[in-house]
């Protein structure tokens, strides 16, 4: 009877998960349901935890605040998966979040056959970034929570949506500051290329998968590029860091006289020229630049050219917020550049995807450079990503695109 009581207990025994525990008063973020907890906000670990495990985040006082992955060499030390204490941390509950996601994704077809499939934080899956281009996937495990479930999501995926194949990348920046080493390539299914074309409304567009930047392509850029087609209609347009001429094409489509493609990657360029013949656009009404933007809008000044419309959309100046004071110098200069080879009645769209630099920060930014300019600059719209880059209200950190339309 002792052997069948003690059997008995090993098999309704709970699992047991390891505590972080918050220093008091510091459960305030997560009581408004905010993602992340910094190190500097934690007391201590309770029993031991690898990195990617799932732990319970607890008030100084012993509350439950919610459930969350480890990641003890990250500034964000805890990432929260759930604020449920009944809800457990397993496949099943990773399939739900992608479903979820999927649905929301839905009506998107008639735009495109590429969009954002799920966006980490923002889609309650914080570290996991997928992005579908027709019928392949490329994903990204960008913290040590999505790295710990890296398996079951490649096998949900191929599941869930039953691509033809899952291509990793794995090598995005943020990996070191979690201690991860970067990792890319096939993790599913058959990809005996890795380029391919997709279609954005009426264009299609070549996708370098295994050296394009971010996953390939800038997905998050869809709705401004058919903005700038509305804008270009006899327009000579400037477009610097063009990178594969996502808005050059649409500028030409748009009926734009001439276009100037400043990026300084050879190899952008070339796929830019491609991606215009492939839409059967004029290529003799593009000038091709290979160069640093900086240093090709103060030639421009110099010579004193001036354009109709101007495209500014930089790489990221400032991942976290200690470099934006930095970055804040480099998103003035290149924007009172612009304003300054501005026509008027001209317009501008200038973006920032600096996590570093949030909203309020950049359009100081713009601003201040209007002012310098000497420029009788307005805002006539706010600019962002699409539906597919959703943005949680309790975690503003997931809105990293900012854009400004300017006419003066």
């Amino acid at each position: 009877m002792l052997i069948l009581t003690l059997l008995s207990w090993r098999i309704i025994k709970p699992v047991t998960h390891p505590q972080l525990i918050l220093k008091t008063g510091r459960e305030r973020s997560l009581l408004r349901r905010h993602r992340w907890v910094f190190s500097g906000a934690v007391a201590e670990l309770r029993d031991e935890a690898q990195p990617g495990a799932t732990v319970q985040l607890r008030s100084a006082a012993g509350e439950f605040l919610a459930w969350a992955a480890f990641s003890p060499q990250s500034q964000i030390q805890a990432r929260v998966w759930s604020w449920d204490e009944a809800e457990a941390i397993d496949a099943e509950f990773l399939r739900r979040r992608l479903q979820r996601a999927m649905a929301a994704r839905r009506g998107l077809e008639a735009q495109t056959d590429s969009w954002r499939l799920v966006h980490a934080e923002s889609d309650g899956l914080p570290g996991l970034v997928v992005d579908q281009y027709g019928d392949v996937l490329v994903m990204q495990c960008l913290s040590w929570g999505a790295e710990a479930w890296r398996e079951t999501f490649i096998e949900l995926l191929a599941e869930l949506v039953a691509p033809r194949a899952i291509y990793e990348r794995s090598d995005a920046d943020v990996r070191a500051l979690e201690g991860l080493p970067e990792r890319a390539g096939l993790a599913w299914g058959d990809l005996p290329e890795p380029a391919l074309n997709i279609r954005e409304h009426d264009l299609a567009f070549g996708v370098d998968l295994q050296a394009g930047h971010k996953t390939g392509f800038y997905l998050d850029q869809r709705a401004n590029r058919l903005l700038l087609r509305s804008l270009a209609t006899g327009a000579q347009v400037l477009d610097c860091f063009a990178y594969t001429g996502g808005f050059a094409a649409n500028a030409l489509r748009g009926g734009a006289t001439a276009v100037t493609l400043v990026e300084e990657s050879e190899t952008a360029l070339q796929l830019a020229r491609e991606n215009m013949e492939r839409n059967g656009l004029a290529v003799d009404a593009a000038e091709f630049l290979r160069g640093d933007a900086f240093q090709v809008l103060r030639r421009f000044r110099d010579e004193g050219r001036q354009f109709d419309v101007i495209v500014l959309d930089p790489p990221k100046f400032a991942p976290t917020k200690a470099q934006a004071e930095r970055a804040a110098r480099g998103y003035k200069d290149i924007n009172l550049l612009a304003l300054k080879l501005l026509r008027p009645s001209g317009r501008l769209l200038t973006f920032s995807c600096s996590g570093g630099v949030d909203a309020a920060l950049f359009q100081k930014i713009v601003a201040g450079a209007a002012l310098d300019a000497g420029a009788d600059a307005r805002i006539l719209e706010r600019l962002g990503a699409g539906p597919d880059h959703p943005v949680a209200l309790n975690f503003p950190e997931g809105e990293y695109l900012k854009g400004l339309l300017i006419g003066n």
